[in-house]
């Protein structure tokens, strides 16, 4: 946990990986690529203490992953969120069983959620009841980029997409992470398009749809669905680094989000390893909006900080999410997840409060 000021803020990291991108791992020249282009995302938006040498990065091991997280990192839970990748990496990006046995070690600390990709069609379904027994999966990671033979991507709302969702919700698995946010090289930019979360999410109701990136550079699809669907909910991988190299940009993500979905569907994630999560919370927590855009953005409170850094993930406001209990003292009072219906609410706000559930 951390603390400051006399505060105590429960962390929960909801988007974290663990992968071998070595050489010796890479299937062909676009294992290279992607590897590279992580690592360019990670060199040019991290302060220049906490930039690893490439090596490192290629490959740093669960027990890195443990320190950084947990020891030097502040984090109390973090979820694992792979790509496999399978087009362009021998044994996968996202080491499944280095990761999957890592969580099994430490339940109290690591939850492991697993991926697939409806294009295996009925041999994937097949796997998908098998891997939701051996992990007791309670969500998935999706990567609706990833290659597939001829296939350069896939839609959420695609035919055998809909029948993966179907066997997810039959099975448990409520939480749904998509990748909508930047193109990573060789992948194509409109597979990771916002647009198909819309009907996905309305025709899925039972089902959180965490929009990891939150749609970053379509912010502004993203917060026209989000505040439309109160099960979709933005995760701030990839947007939250902005926080240093450009502070009033970050501003704006953040504060779109609070005006769109509020404080209870935003999930704090460092996107481990691509970046560290240490110092993305530290300058978080003494994160405010700048004086001269408080016009249109509000400041943001101790409580909204509380909820995003980890309270929302661990479901003490948003139903059902992962469960993770946590500690006294490191509450606040309960509200309504979803758009709230006053003055700093979208336009959706007072319909969407009604669609609303209620709180389990």
């Amino acid at each position: 946990m951390y603390s400051k000021d006399g505060e105590n803020f429960f962390i929960v990291d909801a988007h974290i990986a663990l992968w071998d991108a070595r050489p010796e791992n890479q299937l062909n020249i676009h294992g290279k690529q992607f590897i590279d282009c992580f690592y360019d995302y990670h060199r040019n938006l991290s302060p220049e203490s906490e930039v690893w040498p490439y090596e490192e990065y290629l490959y740093y091991g669960g027990q890195r992953l443990m320190k950084d997280l947990f020891v030097d990192g502040y984090v109390d839970h973090a979820i694992f969120q792979p790509a496999l990748l399978s087009a362009f990496y021998r044994t996968g990006f996202g080491q499944t069983e280095e990761a999957s046995a890592l969580a099994r070690q430490h339940p109290d600390k690591l939850t492991y959620n697993h991926c697939w990709d409806p294009r295996y069609e009925e041999r994937g379904l097949d796997q998908l009841r098998r891997d939701a027994d051996r992990f007791q999966l309670k969500g998935a990671k999706l990567y609706t980029a990833e290659w597939h033979g001829d296939s350069r991507g896939y839609k959420l709302d695609d035919p055998w997409s809909y029948r993966y969702l179907e066997m997810a919700q039959e099975l448990g698995i409520k939480n749904i992470h998509v990748h909508k946010g930047p193109t990573i090289r060789p992948l194509d930019r409109d597979a990771f398009d916002v647009a198909d979360v819309d009907k996905a999410a309305t025709d899925f109701p039972e089902l959180n749809f965490v929009v990891e990136h939150c749609g970053l550079p379509r912010l502004e699809d993203f917060c026209w669905i989000a505040t439309q669907e109160p099960n979709v909910h933005a995760g701030l991988a990839v947007a939250i680094p902005f926080i240093h190299t450009r502070p009033r940009y970050f501003a704006q993500i953040i504060g779109e989000l609070l005006y769109w979905l509020d404080e209870n569907r935003i999930q704090f994630s460092s996107d481990y390893a691509l970046w560290t999560p240490r110092w993305l919370i530290e300058r978080f927590v003494d994160f405010q909006i700048p004086e001269n855009m408080q016009d249109e953005y509000p400041p943001i409170t101790v409580e909204q900080k509380k909820k995003i850094l980890g309270l929302n993930a661990a479901a003490m406001y948003a139903a059902a999410m992962y469960g993770i209990p946590v500690p006294p003292g490191a509450e606040v009072a309960a509200t309504a997840p979803g758009p709230a219906a006053s003055e700093a609410s979208g336009p959706a706000g007072a319909a969407s409060v009604a669609a609303q559930p209620s709180e389990a």
